[in-house]
């Protein structure tokens, strides 16, 4: 009885912490605008007809658009759209806990989630740049809880993830491991340029999923397989990332994944505005 449950508990538990995390981000996102672009209170624009006197100081009532203002709230904005790109797969998991099986779902996303969060961490930390390490912190607290609760309910001798769970352990564990122990033998910029080009490649080869669901996409004429959601947020993740890196930070190693990264989803976007969700028959001719 007691084990029903729990069983029947976690699910409405697991909803609600994402509700309220989602909550949260949410409000700190306009908290993050609304302050952004609220009039400067202590402004002097004697010249400008918009301006109201209050005493000895001056109120502007005009909004601040300027290029440096944009990249500075793009700086602020892409670190919460990182981690609601690293919540997506959050139902899929409350799916695998509710129904205690995984199917032929892979192990892969929530591995490599791990291995990618630790690299973009250790580099964040080398170059510091709180925005890239403290958004991919939560990346690798996120993926360890998937890959825990995955690897819950695919059981150990499972061969399909690609591989088995002890080679992903194994992968997850070296990567870790050698980035922790680089900085302490190299220097540290040297080690952060390895650490960087690391996590270009790591980028590059995430991917190649999706390239080849556009493959599928476009032979079979249908988009029902492109979440449209998660595709959205991954398009403005990437482009204020690749807007931060390529004018702000300067910084090949983070502009040039991403730039990568909105240039599939866009493609994965007009794939779906032309197929849209139609799904194609059986039987028919090749």
């Amino acid at each position: 009885m007691n084990t029903s449950k729990t069983a029947v508990m976690n699910p409405k538990l697991a909803a609600l912490l994402s509700t309220l995390a989602l909550s949260s981000m949410a409000t700190h996102l306009f908290l993050l605008i609304a302050i952004h672009f609220l009039p400067s209170s202590n402004a002097q624009h004697p010249e400008d007809k918009d301006s109201i006197a209050v005493g000895s100081s001056t109120t502007t009532l005009f909004f601040d658009f300027t290029w440096p203002s944009f990249l500075n709230l793009c700086d602020r904005l892409a670190p919460y759209c990182g981690v609601l790109c690293f919540l997506a797969p959050l139902p899929t998991i409350r799916q695998v806990s509710a129904a205690k099986t995984v199917g032929n779902l892979p192990l892969l996303p929530y591995s490599s989630m791990v291995s990618n969060g630790f690299v973009w961490v250790m580099y964040g930390l080398l170059k510091d740049l709180p925005s890239v390490w403290m958004s991919n912190l939560m990346g690798v607290a996120l993926g360890s809880y998937y890959f825990f609760v995955f690897t819950r309910h695919c059981g150990p001798l499972a061969v399909n993830l690609p591989g088995t769970v002890s080679q992903h352990l194994k992968g997850a564990s070296g990567i870790i491991l050698f980035n922790l122990m680089l900085p302490g033998v190299l220097t540290k910029d040297f080690s952060s340029d390895i650490i960087g080009k690391e996590g270009v490649v790591f980028c590059i080869v995430l991917f190649a999923s999706p390239l080849a669901a556009l493959k599928h996409v476009i032979l079979t004429k249908s988009a029902v397989s492109i979440p449209l959601p998660f595709t959205l947020a991954c398009t403005l993740n990437c482009a204020l990332w690749s807007t931060v890196g390529l004018w702000k930070m300067r910084d090949f190693n983070i502009y040039f994944p991403n730039l990568l990264g909105l240039s599939c989803a866009l493609a994965q976007l007009g794939l779906k505005g032309i197929y849209g969700n139609q799904v194609v028959k059986a039987g028919l001719p090749k």
